[in-house]
């Protein structure tokens, strides 16, 4: 069953405060001259300026969006009015729905069912793979941190980063002996860009951000904090062939060495009911990145799902902040595995006894994935503060992890006694939904603190921070 979402939920769908403005005008009933819901799908014909109405439709499961109007923004504002009738209770339920909505939900389901074939087929090849490597004598996974499918190009590479980071390591000892004070802007700008040319773009974001760090108040311990952090990373680097394979990742990862989403799909599955927590928008660089967080319900792992769009783009939207939905992650390599695809989503009535297993599985179940959500499980502040020590015990570098903490009482700079991130100083309206009570919050973990992403209210509906 698909829970009906709430106001807020559907206009944090929006892609900008026009959208979300727009919407809102077009969700009077008077403006849609057909609407109806059946299933997963909601669709409607709304008015336009030509002879003919936008058809519009949504399926919830997703969701997926379409429209007939010429907007480039997703979801245009015709499906978030709609979304917004439907989250009023303004849309009938039918039947059937008109041929135009059931071609398009075929054709889904069609392009569903090849995507989870062709996952399947990858895990296979890969499984046989890494089996075949076994009965050989060699190290399955040993791929980006020793050997390479291409030997040539990444030993090449691996030499261009070794020297840059050299360099670094240098500059590092040389800012530490002459003191921070010394920390000048135009310094960190030209070792960003000769980490780039060394191939080490991880390792330029992180120093280019330092003039950030830089501006703040506190920049002293901050600054050797991230120089810390620089150094330590440069050095595993360097020693990468002694450490255990994870944390080879891990240190690749970081350094700036892709993996290929292909490869990630083709990993194991983790199939579980996972909360989306909430979510974060970043511009930078004329890029703009969408970090959204999630938690599984019965494996209890925490996941990051990240989407990246040129500025002024639409950014993937399929996942509805403060629903729960029943899918495989696959997750990228690493010591604390974080970062995850959502490589199939299944119907949660399909296969009732995927719920009770253990939360690795296969492909199947077609293309549902909405259930109803609901408060989502959560830990005292110092179950949580626990689960961080043992991420950062395993990635040092780690800089944001997503907890669900239960039963806490917000203030004005603190959650349950855990302090809160500048930015997120004064959280009025999660004062507002607790009026002094007990909740439960989902929080973004960083170092300076805690960034608030949703709360849930008496009745359980999910109210965004």
């Amino acid at each position: 069953m698909i829970e009906r979402w709430s106001r807020d939920q559907v206009l944090a769908l929006a892609p900008d405060a026009a959208s979300r403005s727009a919407a809102q005008k077009v969700s009077a009933p008077g403006k849609w001259s057909a609407c109806g819901t059946t299933g997963t799908v909601v669709y409607g014909e709304c008015e336009g300026s030509g002879a003919r109405p936008y058809l519009a439709c949504v399926d919830l499961a997703e969701p997926a969006y379409r429209c007939s109007c010429p907007s480039r923004k997703f979801p245009c504002k015709h499906a978030l009015g709609l979304l917004l009738m439907w989250a009023a209770d303004g849309v009938p339920v039918e039947q059937g729905a008109p041929q135009w909505v059931t071609e398009w939900m075929e054709t889904r389901a069609e392009r569903a069912a090849k995507e989870a074939a062709k996952i399947e087929a990858a895990r296979a090849k890969k499984a046989a793979e890494v089996s075949s490597g076994e009965s050989d004598g060699g190290a399955p996974g040993a791929g980006r941190s020793g050997g390479s499918s291409r030997p040539g190009a990444e030993s090449v590479r691996h030499g261009r980063v070794a020297a840059g980071l050299s360099e670094l390591e240098r500059w590092l000892d040389d800012q530490v002996r002459q003191g921070l004070a010394g920390a000048a802007e135009h310094e960190w700008e030209g070792l960003a860009k000769r980490l780039i040319d060394a191939q080490a773009p991880g390792v330029a974001g992180v120093v280019s951000r330092l003039v950030r760090v830089r501006a703040g108040d506190d920049w002293p311990g901050r600054l050797l904090e991230e120089y810390a952090l620089i150094h330590l990373l440069a050095v595993a680097y360097r020693r990468r062939a002694e450490l255990p394979g994870a944390l080879a990742e891990t240190v690749l990862s970081r350094v700036g060495f892709p993996v290929a989403k292909e490869e990630v799909l083709a990993g194991p599955a983790v199939r579980d009911q996972w909360d989306v927590l909430g979510r974060r928008d970043e511009e930078q660089d004329r890029l703009t990145s969408r970090r959204v967080w999630l938690r599984g319900r019965r494996s209890g792992r925490a996941a990051l799902v990240l989407s990246f769009a040129p500025q002024g783009q639409p950014l993937d939207a399929s996942l509805v902040t403060g629903t729960t939905i029943e899918a495989d992650l696959t997750y990228y390599p690493g010591a604390a595995p974080l970062r995850a695809l959502v490589a199939v989503r299944h119907d949660p009535g399909a296969d009732d006894a995927a719920r009770s297993g253990s939360g690795a599985g296969g492909i199947g179940g077609g293309i549902g994935g909405g259930v109803a959500g609901g408060t989502p499980p959560g830990v005292s502040p110092e179950q949580a503060l626990d689960e961080v020590a043992g991420v950062l015990g395993e990635d040092p570098w780690t800089e944001s992890w997503p907890l669900v903490l239960a039963g806490v009482v917000p203030g004005r700079d603190s959650i349950g006694g855990l302090p809160l991130h500048r930015a997120a100083r004064d959280p009025w309206r999660l004062i507002a939904v607790s009026g002094g009570r007990p909740v439960t919050v989902a929080v973004e973990w960083t170092p300076r603190g805690l960034r608030p992403l949703t709360t849930w209210d008496d009745e359980g509906t999910a109210v965004i921070l």
